[in-house]
């Protein structure tokens, strides 16, 4: 491992690209995709979640079917840009589970926010409730999306 970047072999990435699409493949599936007997894949397995290549499992949710379909993303501007005002802001945007991604930004603004919520009426009221509320906002600016060409890593072929 150099800089914190795994060495991966062949089956090793073989194993993350199969997990990638399928995380629910039998241990003996897996193992005779990438032509490996079940114990090793077993063990690879074992290894890759321990130093952090497969941080979990879990269900990819269609939030489309759920009603979930209104999506902005919005441009903040911080007051403040200090560690200790960046950490209270990255706490409070993790309380808000409307916003589904934050990243923080070089450039004209400080943060770029995902948003996802039913309606307009309801990213209206997260806007003015929860996200305008958070330490040390001094604006934003939304954009919102009109489709999802491609999320999760996956793309809308609908």
């Amino acid at each position: 491992m150099r800089s914190g970047i795994l060495d991966l072999d062949r089956f090793d990435q073989a194993i993350l690209d199969i997990l990638g699409e399928d995380g629910r493949i039998s241990i003996t599936e897996l193992a005779r995709r990438i032509g490996l007997s079940k114990s090793p894949t077993q063990a690879r397995l074992r290894r890759l979640e321990e130093v952090g290549a497969i941080r979990g499992y879990r269900a990819i949710l269609d939030p489309i079917r759920l009603g979930l379909d209104h999506v902005a993303f919005v441009e903040v501007k911080l007051t403040d840009t200090r560690e200790e005002a960046l950490a209270a802001f990255n706490a409070a945007v993790a309380r808000v589970p409307e916003i589904e991604q934050a990243h923080l930004i070089a450039g004209n603004f400080d943060y770029l926010l995902k948003v996802r919520t039913h309606d307009m009426p309801s990213y209206r009221r997260v806007l003015a409730e929860k996200i305008s509320t958070l330490p040390f906002i001094s604006g934003t600016s939304t954009y919102v999306a009109m489709q999802a060409v491609k999320e999760d890593g996956l793309a809308d072929v609908t």
